[in-house]
């Protein structure tokens, strides 16, 4: 009798485990990205009216040197597109939170931050960056003669890597809007 009531356990848990991992494979990855945005629909909010050209940044030994800086790392590619009309650009990139990249659209225009959003976001936590309560603090800012902000933007408890992935991804969009046209 015994050994039957662990035959039946033993099934038991078999099938608690299967049940469990056919639940887990039917939910969407956590490492997903969650898209909040399109770049075009960013486009679409930020040139309103106009229709911006598509041009191309590409990054020499100089302007990668000034990206490692700020990112704390060397950025992957050779070229960056931008989007552009008169004096502001709108450029797409991105930056790992903690484990995941963060997508962000960010517009330029003179030399300040005119917005940021939060296109895609892939971690499990910190996305509380994309709210704008949160993203509004970025408005309207630059940096000073060493690529820092120059002005103080509250943190996120808990967020804090997404929180510093879009202050380096601001730092770099406002140095490389300085390398245009």
């Amino acid at each position: 009798m015994p050994s039957c009531v662990f035959e039946i356990a033993k099934n038991m848990a078999k099938l608690v485990f299967k049940l469990a991992l056919f639940v887990l494979l039917l939910q969407p990855s956590l490492a997903e990205a969650k898209t909040y945005l399109t770049k075009k629909e960013f486009l679409s909010q930020v040139f309103a009216e106009v229709s911006p050209e598509k041009k191309t940044l590409w990054l020499d030994n100089e302007l990668q040197t000034q990206l490692s800086a700020i990112l704390d790392h060397k950025y992957p590619k050779l070229r960056l597109n931008y989007w552009q009309h008169e004096d502001q650009t709108v450029w797409f990139m991105e930056k790992i939170g903690k484990e995941k990249p963060i997508t962000f659209g960010i517009s330029i225009k003179a030399d300040r931050v005119h917005q940021i959003r939060v296109l895609a976001f892939r971690e499990s936590r910190g996305w509380e960056i994309k709210m704008k309560a949160f993203t509004d603090q970025f408005d309207n800012i630059g940096t000073d003669e060493n690529n820092n902000l120059d002005q103080h933007i509250d943190g996120i408890t808990g967020a804090t890597m997404s929180v510093n992935a879009m202050k380096k991804i601001t730092r770099a969009a406002l140095m490389l809007a300085k390398h245009v046209d």
